[in-house]
């Protein structure tokens, strides 16, 4: 955990901005969830928010937030002889409260008269949206609601001033992500320096798992490791490398106060790159340095996506695979047949941070609405960026069987897309390349220790464990 003050701090800052300004604030924290019966639990991860506010990282609790008053409270449970039997001693509820700066306990049976008697004084009770079925359980019995009118209770004014505030990372916070991607990096440099035909995906992975434990840590998500890096969000490993596959890893460590760190790299499998694959990772490759280059406090994130399309765009249609202007290409969307996803997202405590809150309230400005334009409408961040967010920066290109059939059909952007050369390309795969960055206060500053992410310096290192 962080110092006591800094919980306390947050708590403070929380209270005195504008809105909500009167009522209280109900944090939930998570409870064990069951793999496939109750005492056979997934590894325990506290809600992100419960932990920015109250930094504990433990089951079962509750925080309450008095915006009148200015004070918090939380609600637990000291062990039973029980559970020190089964589990061991662990701290309590008075000392873990001492530890996020909170001056009163109660046990979780006060926690309903508590609101109730708000609810009789007509106090407000502010929410976030829940994102587990037991919290929308729980939230209709303490707030006395049917099951399907607790999204309906949602406090919209909590939600905004949660952003505003997570949005801006402490040089503490920094630190952490600063932890995790060291731990990141160690597994793509491991990723590196064993892939090498022969080796399969499983076995790759299998070695991240090992250095994610022995590091006391944990995967912020489930990583992808594919020779298959056309899927987006690949979560099997079946296949044996080959001499001539491009390997796609996507991985991120969490640090030791589960903050988050997003790293993807593509290697050559076999020590180099062919023709074609180093035409087009040098492609990602421009798009990603002109997007970092591009960033800068004020200068909306949208606006670097289309950047990182266009650069992207240039570089395809001297591949022969786009034609026509480029500018003009992306404007249509014909772009989006090989980037179909969004440039990158907020990251902090969750990888994408604070994307329970709902991503138009993280990502977008109150005065921005969603494009319903294919590859533009999953864009997670399209607001002007601020000094102290970190972010993903991670443009791809990638060659999708079925799309690839579906837009030839229907003739979709002919006018920019060369489907004959396209059909060359047809089984390529994908190429995606992502660092983390802070905005600073005139640029962008990429963090984490360097990833070898250069043809040359790629080349050299891809598949050395082997030898």
């Amino acid at each position: 955990m962080f110092d006591a003050s800094t919980y306390r701090s947050r708590r403070e800052t929380l209270i005195a901005q504008e809105a909500p300004e009167t009522g209280v604030v109900l944090l939930l924290g998570n409870q064990q969830s069951p793999k496939n019966y109750a005492a056979n639990t997934h590894p325990f991860r506290q809600d992100s928010s419960f932990l920015y506010y109250f930094g504990l990282d433990q089951p079962d609790l509750c925080g309450l937030i008095d915006l009148d008053a200015g004070t918090a409270t939380l609600y637990g449970e000291d062990q039973s002889l029980e559970d020190v039997i089964w589990m061991g001693e662990q701290p309590g509820l008075s000392e873990l409260a001492t530890a996020a700066g909170i001056d009163t306990v109660a046990p979780v049976a006060d926690l309903e008269d508590t609101l109730a008697t708000a609810r009789e004084q007509d106090r407000p009770i502010h929410i976030l949206p829940p994102y587990r079925d037991e919290h929308r359980l729980r939230y209709a019995s303490l707030l006395d609601l049917p099951y399907d009118q607790v999204e309906d209770a949602v406090s919209e004014s909590l939600i905004r001033a949660v952003v505003r505030q997570r949005s801006v990372k402490s040089e503490a916070e920094v630190a952490e992500i600063e932890e995790a991607l060291d731990r990141t990096a160690a597994l793509h440099k491991y990723a590196l320096r064993h892939a090498a035909p022969g080796v399969t995906e499983r076995e790759i992975w299998a070695g991240m798992t090992h250095l994610i434990a022995s590091q006391e840590s944990a995967y912020a998500f489930t990583p992808t490791c594919s020779v298959h890096g056309e899927v987006l969000h690949n979560h099997s490993y079946p296949n044996t490398l080959s001499d001539g596959d491009l390997l796609l890893v996507d991985a991120g460590a969490e640090s030791s106060m589960h903050y988050a760190g997003d790293i993807t790299r593509t290697v050559p499998v076999g020590g180099a790159f062919s023709e074609r694959q180093k035409a087009l990772y040098e492609a990602v490759l421009a798009a990603q340095e002109a997007a970092i280059d591009a960033l800068a406090p004020g200068v909306p994130f949208l606006d670097v996506h289309l950047l990182a399309a266009r650069t992207l765009t240039e570089h395809l249609v001297d591949i022969g695979l786009m034609q026509g202007d480029a500018e003009a290409a992306v404007d249509a969307g014909a772009h989006a047949l090989f980037f179909s996803h969004g440039l990158g997202h907020m990251m902090g405590l969750d990888v994408h941070d604070m994307e329970s809150l709902g991503e138009d309230y993280v990502g977008y400005a109150e005065d921005q609405t969603r494009s319903e334009q294919f590859g533009l409408h999953t864009l997670r961040l399209a607001r002007p960026v601020q000094p102290g967010f970190v972010a993903s920066v991670e443009p791809g290109c990638y060659f999708i069987p079925p799309l690839i059939e579906r837009w030839e059909a229907e003739g979709r952007h002919k006018a920019f897309i060369n489907y004959d050369r396209v059909d060359d390309f047809r089984n390529f795969g994908g190429i995606r390349i992502e660092d983390d960055v802070r905005i600073t206060d005139d640029g962008a500053q990429v963090l984490g220790p360097a990833i070898p992410k250069t043809v040359d310096k790629v080349e050299a290192q891809v598949g050395s464990a082997a030898g």
